[in-house]
Formats: C-alpha cells, sequence, structure tokens
C-alpha cells in the first residue's frame, strides 16, 4: 500500500526506514527516487513516475503546491488541486509513497515564509525568468528543501520545463548536492500539444489553437535539419508561425544556448528553441532540442 507523508519528520522517517529494511535483507543500498510536482497529475508526470520506478527501488512522489513560485496576480488560488485522482494516478503508476505538507509545514508561520532562499542568479534572467520576476527563485528553494527532506539519490523531471531543469542541474552542481537529476522527455498528446496542468484551463477554442507551439518547433527543427543554422531567421519564422494563430500572445520564441541560456547567433551544437505564449488567461510552455548533427 503506498504511503502518504504529512510531514517532514514522517517523509524523513520513511526515507530511512526503507533504507534501514534493504540493509538488513542483505540487498545493495536501496536507490531512493523522488519526483517533485504540484500535483494536477497527468501522463507526464506518470511517466516520470514509472521511470523512477525502473531506475529505483523505491520511489517518493511530492505534491505540492508552492506559494513562493507564483506572482502576484497568477494562478496560485486556482491552480488544479485534484488529490484523490493523484493518489489513484501515483499508485497505479508504482510510487511507494506520496510526501504532501501542507504550506506551514514546509515554509513554517506566513511571515517566516523563505526568509532564506536560494538566488538562481543570471540562469532566471532570460525566458520565463523575464516575464515572470521571483519564480525561479521560488522554484529552487522549495526543490532544495525537497531534496533535504527526502535526501533522494536521483530527482525526475521533465524537459518541458527545460529553464527549471537547467537552474536545478546547476544547483546541484554548485551546492554540491548529492544527487542524480535525471530529465525525462516530454509528453505529448496525439495532436501534439504538450501534457501541462494548465491545460485545463484552456477553452475548446484556445485547446486547438495551442497545438500552434508544436508545431512551429517542428517547423524550426525541420530547417535546422535542411540546413539553416541562423538563430535570427529561425526565430522570426518561430514568431511568423505563432503569431499568425489568432489569439496566440507571445512572450517569447527564442533559440539559447542549451547549458547558458544565453544568446547564439548560429546553431553550432545542440541548441534550445523555448517558446511561452499566453492563450486566452493561460499561459503554455514548450520547447524543443535543435541539434545540427541530426
Amino acid at each position: 500500500m503506498i504511503s502518504i507523508l504529512r510531514t517532514i519528520p514522517e517523509a524523513r522517517a520513511w526515507v530511512s526506514e526503507q533504507r534501514r529494511q534493504g540493509l538488513r535483507s542483505g540487498w545493495a543500498p536501496l536507490r531512493i527516487g523522488l519526483v517533485p510536482t504540484m500535483g494536477a497529475l497527468h501522463a507526464g508526470h506518470v511517466s516520470l513516475v514509472e521511470r523512477s520506478v525502473a531506475d529505483c527501488d523505491r520511489t517518493v512522489l511530492s505534491i505540492f503546491v508552492n506559494p513562493t513560485q507564483f506572482g502576484p496576480g497568477e494562478d496560485y488560488e486556482r491552480y488544479p488541486r485534484t488529490w484523490e485522482r493523484d493518489l489513484e494516478l501515483a499508485t497505479a503508476a508504482g510510487a511507494h509513497a506520496v510526501f504532501t505538507p501542507a504550506t506551514t509545514e514546509m515554509y513554517g508561520a506566513p511571515q517566516q515564509m523563505a526568509q532564506i532562499a536560494i538566488d538562481p542568479g543570471r540562469l532566471a534572467e532570460p525566458l520565463c525568468g523575464a516575464f515572470r520576476p521571483g519564480h525561479f527563485r521560488g522554484v529552487a528553494t522549495v526543490v532544495a528543501k525537497l531534496f533535504n527532506i527526502v535526501q533522494a539519490d536521483a530527482a525526475f523531471f521533465g524537459q518541458k520545463d527545460a529553464q527549471q531543469v537547467i537552474i536545478i542541474q546547476n544547483m546541484v552542481r554548485e551546492l554540491n548536492f548529492s544527487m542524480e537529476i535525471v530529465v525525462c522527455p516530454i509528453i505529448r498528446e496525439q495532436d501534439g500539444l504538450a501534457l501541462s496542468s494548465r491545460n485545463a484551463y484552456l477553452s475548446a477554442e484556445d485547446r486547438a489553437t495551442a497545438t500552434v507551439l508544436s508545431r512551429a518547433l517542428r517547423q524550426a527543427e525541420a530547417s535546422v535539419k535542411s540546413g539553416i543554422r541562423e538563430v535570427a531567421q529561425l526565430e522570426r519564422q518561430l514568431l511568423d508561425t505563432i503569431g499568425a494563430v489568432p489569439g496566440a500572445r507571445i512572450d517569447y520564441a527564442r533559440i539559447v544556448d542549451r547549458e547558458t541560456l544565453g544568446d547564439i547567433a548560429t546553431i553550432t551544437k545542440p541548441a534550445l528553441a523555448a517558446v511561452a505564449v499566453r492563450f486566452g488567461a493561460t499561459r503554455l510552455i514548450d520547447n524543443i532540442i535543435l541539434d545540427p548533427e541530426q
């Protein structure tokens, strides 16, 4: 039966007991996997759990809608919370435990919230960071807290949140976390739309329109395969394709260095093509890796 862990001491005790059981059984040390989420689970999250179950002896799924990564006027209050369904999906995917703390458990009283936080530095400045100031500070802080609470051996993240993944990879390396970061592929609907909990906000019309994101990214990929390497030309193609769709309001459509998120003029090695677009009141992100060698 899946274990429900609601406090930090419960989570730490559960992980410690699993490791003790492994030692008592004479096994090699247990490998613990962590899948951090904000709930409202979908097939993308399920794929992360399944990868962790395949790679690790025990898997902890965390569900915590983190207030410090939402800015003023964003959707913290209305972010979908689907606990019963989440538990069913986590159980079916093979998770061994769900860590679902209250906000006060993670941060204490409201006046104490994130007095000490992780500064993600320049990696948080471009792309989504330019439109959501403070977002990645909140992400890095809560992920660091989850890492310290669960003390897993590996953590599993989706490539859809590419900037978040790069920040976490750098945080783990620079702050000397003893943990492997496993990045898993984007899971998409049959029509190409990347799975996201925020897809639930879309009207039927906006849902159909939003498929332009994956189409534009695939067009950029095809252009690179055809020999186009100039970033300005490829970015203009992204902007033209997405901008031609009524109702699509573009925050950015950029091609940047895959590791530093810095500007590049020409694609000479794998680069990140990333887009953020608003459809109605819903902001969606998507990305693809453009590899000049493929």
